[in-house]
């Protein structure tokens, strides 16, 4: 039968692409996560939309499962979680002279601070006539935002000024870990040095300290001595391993994003058929393309030619450049290996083809992805853009992967 002819398979209300979220995946590795940093609290970061995975419904079921904080890198994420009704315990980190201080403390966010935001904060605090919770950050290595330690002293100094003023607490001290990801580099020892120091100094000054926070996923994960009184947790809450060497389900995580769409288009080619801009990759004998409808306007990283699709249960690399809104996969011997004749397809037009998901059947991860595109996992995931739709499925009850009470489509999504 010939693939170009078929007539397409009657219409669904599947969307054509999709990122499905299983909340019960996200509700899984908050638990996992909790048993791992027990006694310590456990923050849920929910920044980037929640890595591309949908702020709302994901804030909504790390709550109902288990985590004591929400996380954000700016005060205009943690506002649209007060604006959901979200009412727990949130961290907003990372400011400019432009962020709404003042919204932060009349919505009761916490707020990081690592030097110049302090005045405006306190600032932000005497207007409102209610005092700020501020975490003081200190860079103990990683060279990003937080006090230097030279200037630690005197950050601590005027906080605890404003703090007997009435115009906020310290409530908490952080950092961040630069090399967690690589356990045996000996950088993590020197950071906790520095920052069990920083926080010595904070709590002779007067500071009483709700939470002391360093550990990432990675630190949680392989470090015990970086948990003190709260983790805070990204990419593990989504079920990806922040490790070259261990994968998530050695982890005991379940990756939560399945990136999916139809094939659309099926199409027999001669031998000496180019492939895509550039025709970088040529057929090398008559063979049957299927073109894939995501691209890099979806997110799909432009270099990473090679990626996994599956389809009907075998797994093709992507052949030739990907380009805004398609890539190609050969369905032929050329386009994979271990290729019989047997297994040449009928016409797999409208077939559902799988980027990525949680690997069950030996489907496709997003690691693979990232490896073809010379990234990193959380960095596939948290680009997925906003023109694929997010649906949602499961919750806080297990790992069913039956529909959620969760808003569907794209509700919370990217």
């Amino acid at each position: 039968m010939n693939p170009t002819v078929v007539p397409p398979p009657a219409r669904d209300t599947v969307p054509e692409r999709q990122a499905v979220i299983n909340l019960s995946a996200i509700a899984h590795n908050i638990a996992q996560l909790r048993s791992i940093a027990a006694p310590a609290k456990l923050m849920a970061v929910v920044k980037a939309d929640a890595y591309g995975h949908g702020m709302i419904p994901v804030a909504r079921t790390a709550l109902a499962a288990g985590a004591h904080w929400l996380g954000t890198a700016h005060v205009a994420e943690a506002l649209k979680l007060r604006e959901a009704g979200i009412d727990a315990p949130v961290l907003a980190w990372l400011h400019t002279p432009s962020t709404d201080f003042a919204a932060a403390v009349s919505q009761g966010i916490d707020l990081g601070c690592s030097g110049w935001e302090l005045e405006h904060i306190a600032a932000a605090a005497r207007a409102e006539e209610r005092p700020a919770r501020i975490h003081l950050k200190i860079d103990t290595g990683l060279g990003r935002n937080g006090s230097s330690m030279a200037g630690w002293d005197a950050l601590v100094s005027d906080a605890i000024a404003f703090q007997d003023e009435g115009l906020l607490r310290v409530v908490g001290v952080f950092s961040h870990l630069a090399v967690a990801d690589e356990p045996h580099r000996p950088e993590t020892d020197a950071q906790i040095q520095a920052f069990r120091e920083a926080v010595a100094v904070a709590e002779d000054a007067g500071a009483d300290l709700e939470v002391r926070h360093l550990a990432n996923t990675p630190a949680t994960l392989s470090r015990p001595d970086t948990h003190f009184d709260m983790v805070r947790t990204g990419l593990g809450i989504y079920g990806l391993s922040p490790f070259e060497d261990r994968t998530s389900a050695q982890l005991g995580l379940v990756p939560a994003m399945t990136l999916q769409t139809r094939v659309a288009l099926c199409k027999d080619v001669p031998s000496g058929q180019g492939v895509s801009y550039g025709l970088n990759y040529v057929s090398g004998r008559p063979t049957t393309l299927g073109l894939i409808p995501l691209g890099y306007a979806d997110g799909i990283p432009r270099i990473a030619t090679g990626g996994p699709v599956r389809v009907n249960g075998v797994t093709y690399p992507v052949v030739g450049r990907i380009a805004m809104d398609q890539m190609v996969i050969d369905f032929g011997p050329d386009g994979r290996e271990g290729f019989s004749a047997a297994e040449v397809p009928g016409s797999a037009l409208g077939a559902t083809a799988v980027l990525f998901g949680d690997g069950s059947g030996g489907g496709p991860l997003v690691e693979q992805w990232a490896d073809a595109a010379g990234t990193v996992n959380y960095e596939v995931v948290t680009r997925i853009s906003q023109r694929v739709p997010r649906t949602y499925v499961g919750g806080p009850g297990g790992l069913d992967g039956t529909p959620g009470s969760e808003p569907a489509a794209d509700e919370g999504g990217a």
